[in-house]
């Protein structure tokens, strides 16, 4: 017997969003003395507070302004905002799976725009 899932709803967060909510959750856990996290919830927030740099408000602005470059869509602008790529090859990786691929000035841009982030 096979089992299916399904997808209900799907939203993209950046580092910063998700440690709020894993805060949020990680507050909520230490309340119930009788839960313990699981190994990947606790692995989730070491990741997060580890290497999320710009606080809510930041990665937002920082995602819209990606957005507004013509090659960057939505779910692009949110995994380029989580890595900050700091070269042309960091950034090339992230359009590696897509049908197309970006000039040396449409790099330039998104670094610029990273630039003001990191």
């Amino acid at each position: 017997m096979t089992i299916f899932k399904e997808k209900l709803e799907e939203e993209y967060l950046t580092l910063a969003e998700a440690k709020e909510v894993l805060e949020d959750i990680e507050r909520e856990r230490a309340l119930d003395e009788d839960r313990e996290m699981r190994y990947e919830l606790t692995r989730a927030v070491e990741h997060v507070n580890r290497f999320a740099t710009l606080d809510v408000e930041e990665s937002e602005e920082f995602v819209t302004e990606l957005q507004d470059l013509e090659k960057v869509d939505e779910a692009t602008a949110y995994k380029i905002a989580n890595l900050l790529p700091e070269d042309r090859d960091e950034l090339r990786s992230v359009f590696a799976q897509e049908r197309y691929s970006l000039s040396g000035e449409e790099l330039d841009d998104i670094l610029n725009v990273v630039a003001k982030y990191v």
